[in-house]
């Protein structure tokens, strides 16, 4: 699907690139696509895989989407790794707050 994107110019972007893809284990899909007049348009593919979906996740031709139901399945999406982030975050501020209730004078356990 991807495919080497060794010819693109990533810029400052390029040690983060890199560090992306050595964590998924895939390499970056090109950053854009040909648009209808040929001029480049984001490519769905490469959201995703910003996103650290597995590839396909909502690309897949199979799955019969258009490039702007795909754009708008990831624009509303949630990134995994920012999700399981929050939820540790969430988590360990109600694990504080009940041992900090706890653990005041006369309150009953």
């Amino acid at each position: 699907m991807g495919g080497s994107t060794s010819v693109v110019d990533w810029g400052p972007y390029e040690s983060a690139i890199r560090r992306w893809e050595l964590i998924l284990g895939r390499p970056a899909p090109y950053p854009t696509e040909p648009g209808k007049t040929g001029k480049p348009r984001l490519s769905p593919r490469f959201v995703e895989w910003m996103m650290g979906l597995p590839e396909g996740w909502v690309t897949a031709d199979d799955l019969g989407l258009p490039r702007s139901a795909q754009l708008q399945a990831l624009g509303n999406g949630v990134v995994p790794q920012q999700a399981a982030a929050a939820l540790r975050t969430l988590f360990a501020g109600m694990r504080d707050a009940d041992e900090a209730e706890r653990s005041e004078p006369g309150l009953a356990a």
